[in-house]
């Protein structure tokens, strides 16, 4: 061990000697120190990597600076950007591999999962961006577009092989819970100060747009939409919570995620919060009150349809907007939005449904507009750029994917007893509701880390749940074979 570490040393130190002599920039300079420094580590840890403690550290690890997005620390290299996030991610996927190399262990991690289907569809869809590239109009907005995917599909994997029992997913949710916290807490000294964090947006802005809270966010909207998914974190686990200080901290955390989801002005947001909110007690209705609530709310959709005119030409309106300003005045942001859509829903049948190709949608916004959006290059809608880059296939692959998560939480959520494991469910349930309607609010969804967390976090809740109830169903203890199925409560 000391003889490999003193030839580890020896090796760096002549790289870093080699580096200076030739003058290399300091940018690639940290990067190469950090990527060498990172591959060091994992061969020195190697010998205690052999029980997958030190990668679920890792990971935990790695949840806590994707909330720091890039605030912590940040190198931008061209294109590329190194920051914390990025850095703890690679060596987190780098000390999984040096784990299942010395254990030989991918099939145990492998059948753990109970997720299968949903890991390959993820799969699926970064080849078929990839194999998008061939029709793509700029091929290297298409490649940064493809490593920020890549990224958030690795975490998911990497999710899906480290929180595979109920206590990691605890330790998760209360990462995500004292995180939000304190990016609330930066939230209001953005209000109330009229202070900005270099990564916003606003940073150096005129002084009324200051007050908005943005937390380490690049501008509102995104930190609204964060906010949608964290006060269902904060709601279930004041319901699961025993403790009347937690259980009031909680609260005051959710109506906290409402006053700043206010500041910000985000109506989607909102939305998505008061959707959630609904849902999230009509699930706790008696049996026999649900029956009542859905006959009543269908007979009130069959007869509003008689009286749907009024909106319909609304809507219509809105889409025939374009031609009721004239063309010296700046659009209405719900104009812009309008002609974004109706853009890309052009762009989408010119491409046979296949998409333009990954990360090109702003490209076409920009030099193929056919609709004005008064220089807005972001389609503002989740569903949109998926359709609108990749094509219909992968849309309905990832709705698919986002109402079997739904739904496989609420038979798993009504099967149980637990009030800390129902909590759990609710919050992926309430989350998945509250993200689906607010990620019309920000101008893209790629680049939002904590999507893909979340997303990590509902995925390994439901391969966690399923995977428990599959061992009980079967006849067998969670707790099984010491080396198949570790103890269900061990972090």
């Amino acid at each position: 061990m000391v003889k490999q570490a003193s030839t580890l040393i020896i090796l760096l130190s002549v790289l870093t000697g080699a580096c200076l002599f030739l003058g290399v920039k300091f940018e690639y300079f940290i990067i190469f120190i950090a990527v060498w420094f990172t591959v060091c580590l994992c061969i020195l840890i190697k010998p205690f990597a052999n029980n997958g403690q030190l990668f679920r550290s890792v990971m935990y690890f790695l949840v806590v600076t994707t909330f720091l997005n890039q605030s912590a620390f940040s190198i931008h290299v061209g294109f590329f950007s190194l920051f914390l996030y990025r850095i703890v991610l690679i060596a987190a996927s780098l000390v999984f591999i040096v784990h299942l190399i010395s254990e030989k262990s991918l099939s145990h991690y492998w059948n753990q999962v109970q997720t299968i289907e949903l890991l390959l569809f993820l799969l699926f869809w970064m080849l078929y961006g990839v194999i998008s590239l061939l029709w793509a109009k700029s091929l290297l907005e298409g490649i940064k577009y493809l490593f920020l995917l890549g990224i958030g599909i690795l975490f998911i994997f990497l999710a899906s092989f480290s929180f595979t029992h109920v206590a990691r997913l605890f330790l998760f949710q209360k990462i995500w819970i004292l995180m939000s916290g304190f990016l609330m807490l930066i939230g209001l000294v953005n209000h109330f100060g009229h202070i900005q964090l270099p990564t916003s947006t606003l940073y150096g802005g005129p002084s009324y747009k200051l007050s908005y809270p943005t937390a380490v966010f690049f501008n509102q909207n995104d930190f609204a939409t964060f906010l949608s998914i964290s006060i269902f974190f904060f709601i279930a686990a004041a319901k699961a919570s025993q403790h009347v200080g937690s259980k009031t901290i909680l609260i005051l955390l959710a109506i906290l995620s409402v006053y700043l989801i206010h500041l910000t002005e985000s109506r989607a947001s909102l939305l998505g919060v008061i959707l959630g909110c609904l849902v999230y007690l009509f699930i706790h209705l008696k049996a026999r009150i649900k029956k009542i609530t859905v006959m009543v709310l269908s007979t009130l959709v069959f007869f509003s349809l008689f009286f749907m005119g009024g909106i319909f030409n609304k809507i219509q309106a809105l889409f025939t907007a374009y031609h009721q300003y004239p063309m010296n005045q700046p659009l209405p942001s719900n104009v812009v939005r309008a002609h974004l859509l109706q853009n890309t829903f052009h762009y989408l049948i010119d491409s046979f449904g296949f998409g333009v190709g990954a990360g090109n949608i702003p490209v076409y916004l920009k030099e193929r507009s056919i609709y004005d959006t008064d220089r807005v290059y972001e389609v503002h809608n989740w569903l949109a750029e998926i359709a609108g880059n990749f094509g219909i296939g992968i849309l309905l692959g990832y709705v698919t994917m986002y109402i079997y998560l739904f739904v496989t939480l609420y038979k798993l959520y009504k099967r149980q007893t637990n009030r800390q494991y129902k909590a759990l469910l609710e919050t992926g349930m309430m989350g998945l509701i509250g993200f689906a309607v607010s990620s019309i609010s920000p101008s893209s969804v790629s680049n939002l880390y904590f999507h893909w967390v979340f997303l990590a976090f509902t995925i390994s809740t439901v391969s966690v749940f399923k995977r428990k109830n599959h061992l009980i169903h079967a006849g067998r203890s969670p707790r099984g074979k010491r080396r198949c199925f570790e103890d269900q409560h061990s972090i």
